[in-house]
């Protein structure tokens, strides 16, 4: 398994950007599929968005178009850039890792980071 942080959140105005940053620690990061989740109070974790070790890419469809993950295998590090941010897109954003992409992109991801906040103001 890896070990993921999370850092990048903040607050921002309705409209602005924020890029996530996940920085994994252990062997073979490249070998993992990548994935981002959020949580908002009282709701269910969703999918955001996953990077497999190819660099195929995913998107919930609440993001697609305002979101892009990407990935630097010689840093370790998975990035979600968020542009065009809504109110509705206040939550706590997680970091998963697996080697599985289809295990990360159901919820079953093996490895979870600790999660930072983002909070849109409309």
């Amino acid at each position: 398994q890896v070990q993921l942080v999370e850092s990048g959140g903040g607050l921002v105005q309705a409209g602005g950007s924020l890029r996530l940053s996940c920085a994994a620690s252990g062997r073979s990061f490249s070998s993992y599929a990548m994935g981002w989740f959020r949580q908002a109070p009282g709701k269910e974790r969703e999918f955001v968005a996953a990077i497999g070790w190819s660099g195929t890419t995913a998107y919930a469809d609440s993001v697609k178009g305002r979101a892009t993950i990407s990935r630097d295998n010689a840093r370790n590090t998975v990035y979600l850039q968020m542009n065009s941010l809504k109110p509705e897109d206040t939550a706590a954003y997680y970091c998963n890792a697996d080697l599985s992409m289809s295990q990360l992109t159901s919820g079953r991801g093996a490895s979870w980071g600790q999660g930072t906040q983002v909070t849109v103001s409309s």
